[in-house]
């Protein structure tokens, strides 16, 4: 099962860098368009008006969709921000107590989140939701990333809880780590 799910997250975290990347060609090729666009004029004297359709838009799309897909590998990484102040204080056992609490809080946060981005997408799909730029893309396309990436996030979270609990070396989840 630990494969299995450090496979998930790692897979979270490439389809982040993929988006990223994708992020990065749509704008480099509007700059490119820009360029020959700007290079056109100068010479022919008009610019013909060379661009990417909607690339803003997808580009956020792309932003959110690697956002979320981040957000699980990032905590299986301790890369999140975390704020110890009270439990850096307490006994170790009290601090993994409120460590995995505060993991399952998330977890629920997540869970919630999934839910209903899932519901959201369903929606979009049943009513044919489409953005409003120059490319009409449905909506519930952009949307699933989220869903997924907030119901992976809260498995994480789970994964993290209980991988502390049980032996206490979690990192990911240790709220209080290196305070001692």
């Amino acid at each position: 099962m630990r494969k299995v799910l450090d496979t998930l997250y790692l897979a979270s975290g490439v389809a982040a860098a993929v988006f990223l990347v994708a992020i990065f060609a749509i704008v480099l090729a509007q700059v490119f368009a820009n360029s020959v666009d700007w290079v056109i004029a100068r010479f022919a004297g008009n610019p013909i008006g060379l661009v990417v359709p909607s690339y803003a838009e997808i580009a956020g799309f792309f932003l959110a969709a690697s956002s979320f897909f981040a957000l699980p590998y990032a905590l299986r990484h301790g890369s999140h921000i975390r704020v110890t102040l009270v439990l850096m204080h307490l006994p170790h056992g009290v601090r993994r107590f409120f460590s995995a609490l505060v993991c399952f809080a998330g977890a629920g946060v997540s869970g919630y989140l999934s839910y209903y981005a899932t519901e959201l997408v369903m929606e979009s799909y049943e009513f044919g939701d489409l953005s409003p730029g120059l490319v009409a893309v449905p909506l519930w396309i952009p949307q699933i990333p989220i869903a997924i990436g907030a119901g992976i996030l809260a498995i994480a979270l789970v994964d993290s809880a209980i991988r502390f609990l049980q032996d206490g070396t979690d990192p990911a989840c240790d709220l209080g780590a290196g305070s001692e």
